[in-house]
């Protein structure tokens, strides 16, 4: 069991081990910062920093992902887009937290994928882990704001309607109230960490 942690330690760069000495533990900037056994990790030890640092993220990343898949999804891939908002939207409404979070974390997805860029594909991982978090911190209202729902509308209407410009401000105007509401759970997180 220990040489199993001590493999999977040594994979996401947090630990390298050294003829002599043993293991070391090695800085954050050397860790898989992505992968979603170290952000879970992260989210318990220190979940205010680790949720601002992926929402920054995704306010840097979900809107051009959005813009791509309005130039390039497949009408099937836009399709499956508008069906998961109208997921999100009846489970919203209904104040189902779970089946939100399931139809939110593949209506995500499904825009990541839509561009073929794999980049931003690979980033589905990140972002189910980022919504689990902030859903599982008791970030997110049972009844979710009905713009959000709306913009959601939106994103999958201009991906539909080939409209880049309007899926990329849609999506901008979801990760930027996500980042709104969040703001106060990490407003005396300190930006660099002395770990």
């Amino acid at each position: 069991v220990v040489r199993e942690v001590v493999r999977v330690l040594e994979s996401l760069g947090m630990l390298q081990p050294i003829r002599r000495v043993g293991l070391v533990v090695l800085a954050m900037s050397e860790w898989m910062l992505l992968d979603s056994l170290v952000i879970r990790w992260r989210m318990t030890e220190a979940p205010a920093r680790q949720l601002r640092s992926l929402t920054e993220l995704r306010v840097a990343i979900e809107p051009e992902a959005a813009g791509l898949a309005a130039q390039y999804a497949p009408a099937e891939a836009a399709e499956e887009i508008m069906g998961l908002a109208a997921r999100m939207r009846a489970s919203g409404r209904q104040g189902d937290v779970e089946a939100f979070l399931e139809a939110d974390v593949e209506f995500h997805r499904a825009v990541l994928g839509a561009g073929g860029n794999e980049l931003f594909a690979a980033f589905d991982t990140v972002i189910g882990e980022i919504l689990a978090g902030r859903t599982g911190a008791g970030l997110m209202p049972k009844f979710p704001h009905p713009d959000a729902l709306q913009w959601h509308f939106d994103v999958a209407d201009a991906i539909g309607g080939q409209d880049p410009a309007r899926a990329k401000d849609a999506m901008a105007k979801i990760v930027a109230k996500a980042d709104a509401e969040m703001g106060s759970v990490w407003a005396d997180e300190p930006r660099h960490p002395s770990n």
